[in-house]
């Protein structure tokens, strides 16, 4: 398990005063980075092979508040991966000072070439690092189908 410490900034928080959804987002990006970062897998060295990252959702479960100038640590695991590492799955947890659970979310994405704009598995070289990112216990090798899991589909609007 991978964690990162912040303290909640006044940029953080929203009108009822504790921390704000899109901290929360912001929180387990820069975590996600860190992460990556730490085993090899830096911005720099995805650039090289022309892949980036996207998210397909993020479903938070919200426990506890938090507030302006407490510390917080985020937390991160992999719970997925597909063969190919095309479609990637991470597990977030925010802790207060004292070990209390805030939050929980699951994230899925998947990596695009920033050539063709199409989903892309990883590269070898990033693969190798990839499968050797530490795992969730509820880890699970990813398909495609996981990612259609909870059956949202786009929808046009009528005009």
């Amino acid at each position: 398990m991978y964690k990162k410490q912040f303290e909640i900034r006044w940029s953080d928080v929203d009108a009822n005063g504790h921390l704000a959804n899109s901290a929360y987002t912001n929180f387990m990006s820069h975590t996600r980075m860190a992460f990556f970062a730490e085993y090899g897998f830096s911005m720099p060295e995805i650039k090289k092979h022309n892949v980036g990252p996207v998210v397909f959702y993020e479903h938070m479960y919200y426990f506890k508040e938090s507030f302006i100038g407490t510390p917080i640590t985020v937390t991160v695991e992999i719970s997925g991966l597909s063969e190919d590492g095309m479609f990637f799955m991470f597990e977030h947890n925010f802790y207060n000072h004292k070990g209390e659970n805030l939050a929980y979310c699951e994230m899925q994405g998947a990596w695009i070439d920033l050539r063709t704009r199409k989903l892309s598995g990883l590269p070898a070289s990033l693969l190798t690092l990839a499968n050797k990112f530490p795992k969730s216990e509820s880890f699970k090798v990813l398909t495609k189908e996981d990612t259609r899991k909870h059956g949202v589909r786009p929808k046009a609007l009528e005009m």
